[in-house]
């Protein structure tokens, strides 16, 4: 199976498959962080989520030969990574884990919250277009009503006939004699 370097963990490089699940063996990034295999290997199967995640998979390993691997697919290894307790790790690799476990807490924060900020910010938003639009729909209907009314009274108007003009003349010239 042909492999991709993802990462490099303390100038270790860490290789995926090319396969469409992306599986990363365990091994070399233990190897690369000074912890034990055999515990991070029961670790996961122990751990009720990843268990079922892990499998074995023939990799190239760094020796160039063909070697059969305990491999997380990629989805999964960031996750692993972020339980591993920098106390665990040899003394030059402890800083790097650290700094992984810190931007796992901030990428997680990132998350949840940015989310909850987009939703209040959409809602603000929205709310903010729905009063412009209820008032140009307002504005609308009022003009809507002027117009009609200035149709009204052109269409009038247009309709009014000399004998009708004399005639209201007259019947103003009367109303203003009335009074």
């Amino acid at each position: 199976m042909e492999t991709k370097t993802i990462a490099r963990v303390n100038s270790v490089a860490i290789v995926a498959g090319n396969d469409p699940k992306k599986l990363v063996p365990i091994k070399p990034i233990c190897d690369a962080l000074g912890i034990d295999f055999p515990n991070q290997f029961r670790k996961i199967k122990e751990d009720e989520d990843l268990n079922s995640t892990v499998v074995l998979s023939t990799m190239v390993a760094s020796d160039g030969k063909d070697r059969e691997m305990a491999c997380l697919p990629i989805e999964f290894v960031f996750g692993w990574l972020f339980t591993i307790n920098p106390k665990n790790v040899k003394e030059d690799a402890r800083e790097s884990v650290r700094k992984y476990r810190m931007e796992c807490y901030r990428a997680l924060y990132s998350y949840f919250t940015e989310y909850a900020e987009f939703v209040e910010i959409r809602s603000q938003v929205i709310d903010r277009h729905m009063d412009e639009y209820q008032r140009l729909q307002r504005d609308f209907s009022q003009a809507k009503n002027n117009m009609e009314k200035s149709r009204d009274r052109l269409n009038e108007a247009k309709a009014l006939t000399f004998e009708k003009y004399k005639e209201e003349k007259s019947q103003f010239k009367l109303d203003f004699l009335a009074e």
